[in-house]
């Protein structure tokens, strides 16, 4: 019984367009089948991409998701969150079954960069609407709901990926873009237009002129940190498989597996223990040892010996630690806003993890394909370490920011 209330305690008292927010993320993610397959796709026989190919393309998603960034923070300022949500999730669902028909590497690297600006625009609307919609003692449950959302539409995405691609890799991009549009008419039937109630960031505040994200050190330090975490965090879903499939031949319904372990483990578990650790320990204390969970699972693929255990054993390592940081990643960059500067602090933290999507993916592959998959586990274990101990130098020199 104590269980259940608790579970019952963490989700009570969200508001409404939040949890439509987080159903219309819900359908959106449960088609997240591309991204996750797309190296293998690019480097099986059919369409006879090199992994440091592979990589360039995923560094092309990366850059579109930069631009993207930025430009869907601007839009929202502009034209509010909820116009700027539907025209992304529409845009990117086309997006996706065009670029399944794609075969020519030239044209594969520019639908990719297309998509992933349409696609990567839609996050700060997201997050600027989260914001919206809650309350600031509950605002960590609710980015935690959204990615709850998000993680329990990844383990579905990939684990009927994994099925799919079995059959036919064609059919994730059919089913990833009707994913897309059908969110995007969700989104339109239950959250309708504000009446421009949504362009809170362009209001005026009474105390004057508000500080930019662009001008705030503590969240560039910050910005800096998550680049580095997020370059290491990108390699499970670009690298890791190369790794897993060429190194213990798994098939690709195991790796789906693997990849919706992650996903409902998050589901399962991330709601009830941000519910209890909120407030405890300051934000960047929590970031500092997901941070360090993170860079220890990819060492131990070095360290300990290769086994389908070992990557079981990895993936939960990960797992602990994104619970542990990215909840209060979200909390760090949002207590540093007002209405007024949203939109600018949500497309700064959008750009830089979409930045670790051109410098990790793309790094990682070269060092796989030139060096070596071990050499590459150092050095993604030391850059991990690296961006933990920035996130602890920021948590002992701003404890009042953190």
């Amino acid at each position: 019984m104590r269980a259940i209330a608790l579970y019952r305690n963490a989700y009570s008292g969200l508001s409404k367009p939040t949890w439509l927010l987080s159903v219309v993320m819900l359908v959106n993610r449960s088609g997240t089948m591309v991204i996750p397959f797309m190296t293998i796709y690019l480097t099986q026989p059919a369409m006879g991409y090199s992994i440091g190919q592979a990589g360039v393309v995923m560094g092309m998603f990366g850059l579109g998701a930069v631009c993207g960034g930025f430009m869907g923070g601007r839009l929202t300022d502009q034209f509010g969150f909820h116009r700027v949500q539907w025209m992304t999730l529409t845009g990117g669902g086309v997006l996706f079954m065009v670029l399944g028909q794609m075969k020519s590497f030239p044209l594969i690297c520019l639908c990719t960069f297309l998509l992933s600006l349409v696609n990567d625009a839609f996050r700060p609307a997201n997050s600027t609407a989260i914001a919206h919609y809650s309350k600031e003692e509950n605002r960590t449950r609710s980015y935690s709901l959204n990615r709850l959302a998000i993680n329990l539409g990844w383990a579905v995405g990939g684990a009927i990926g994994g099925v799919l691609a079995s059959i036919n890799y064609h059919l994730l991009f059919w089913v990833d873009g009707a994913t897309n549009i059908i969110a995007a008419a969700l989104l339109r039937y239950f959250l309708s237009d504000s009446g421009g109630h949504d362009r809170v960031a362009h209001a005026a505040l009474p105390g004057g002129p508000t500080l930019s994200a662009y001008r705030d050190r503590v969240y560039l330090k910050f910005i800096g940190c998550t680049i580095l975490f997020a370059s290491c965090f990108f390699q499970l879903f670009t690298t890791l498989p190369v790794f897993y499939k060429r190194s213990l031949h798994m098939p690709e319904y195991m790796i789906g597996l693997l990849m919706a372990m992650n996903g409902l483990f998050i589901t399962l578990f991330e709601m009830v223990l941000v519910f209890k650790m909120e407030g405890k320990r300051a934000h960047l204390v929590y970031i500092f040892f997901g941070v360090m969970l993170v860079a220890i699972s990819f060492a131990l693929l070095d360290i300990l010996p290769l086994s389908i255990l070992l990557s079981f054993g990895c993936m939960l390592i990960v797992t602990i630690g994104e619970i542990l940081a990215m909840p209060f990643m979200n909390s760090f960059w949002i207590s540093r806003t007002v209405p007024a500067n949203r939109g600018q602090y949500a497309g700064l933290y959008t750009m830089a993890w979409s930045t670790a999507q051109v410098i990790g993916p793309a790094g990682g592959s070269q060092v796989a394909e030139y060096f070596s998959f071990r050499t590459l586990w150092w050095i993604i274990g030391g850059i991990g370490l690296l961006s933990a101990l920035g996130f602890r130098y920021l948590s002992r020199s701003k404890p009042a920011a953190a």
